[in-house]
């Protein structure tokens, strides 16, 4: 393939712009507000699964305590009755009243009972409610960690796609300059070595693969045309000849 030598020189500008567009979009990956943002994500799912286990600990002890504070109540009612019943002397019996007084006081034992179940609930679901409250806090708080560093990313993505916008437009009229056989050569190059498809000729050394030319390469580089297109027979990389070159 031949073209003329300002062409392949292009093919450096090219080059470099291809490079600062690869360099803009690992940047871009590699943002460390992204990392920052999955560990706090990772924190924030694990503290609201906790938040919802407080949470559904509050709502069942709360079930339990009304079941409990109803228990109490049914336990009181029957009692007053009894004892309305006891003080009305409405009870004439001796064996009626002592049975009643049994029951009176084994509902007064009952009751008491059922008191001390309603406290160990109230103190249960207190704890509860400490703890949601506590969890809620906290998951309030990351998130607002999560927003900023995400607000950070973003700005920093919109600033890096202006640049890369930018960048795009420069390659875009330098490649609309380099005749379309040798930019074909060089986008398939590139995309087969890592993204560089062409590689200056630097005191007898490739760029692209670092390896220098051995002295039958130099020569033949040295005998071709200044209108060949003389690859690098190593890395078989598009190798511009410069001034610089070493020839």
């Amino acid at each position: 393939m031949n073209a003329a030598p300002a062409d392949q020189i292009r093919l450096l500008d090219l080059q470099d712009l291809d490079v600062r567009l690869t360099q803009l979009a690992h940047k871009r990956a590699s943002l460390p507000e992204h990392a920052e943002i999955e560990s706090l994500t990772k924190d924030v799912t694990q503290l609201r699964d906790l938040l919802v286990a407080a949470q559904t600990e509050d709502s069942d002890c709360a079930r339990e305590q009304t079941k409990a504070e109803q228990d109490v109540d049914q336990v009181r009612r029957r009692a007053a009755r009894d004892q309305q019943r006891l003080d009305s002397g409405a009870v004439t019996s001796p064996k009626d009243l002592e049975s009643l007084q049994r029951e009176i006081a084994s509902l007064a034992k009952r009751q008491g009972d059922l008191e001390d179940v309603v406290l160990e609930v109230m103190e249960r679901r207190e704890s509860a409610q400490e703890r949601v409250a506590e969890l809620t806090e906290r998951v309030s708080s990351v998130q607002s960690k999560i927003d900023d560093a995400t607000g950070r990313r973003d700005a920093a993505e919109r600033e890096l796609d202006r640049e890369a916008a930018t960048v795009t437009k420069e390659r875009e009229v330098v490649a609309a300059s380099i005749p379309a056989d040798l930019l074909k050569l060089y986008d398939k190059l590139r995309a087969q070595q890592g993204g560089v498809g062409a590689a200056r000729l630097y005191q007898r050394r490739c760029e692209g693969c670092r390896l220098e030319l051995n002295i039958t390469e130099v020569n033949e580089v040295k005998a071709a045309s200044p209108d060949t297109v003389v690859r690098c027979e190593n890395c078989r990389r598009i190798l511009v000849r410069t001034a610089e070159s070493g020839l």
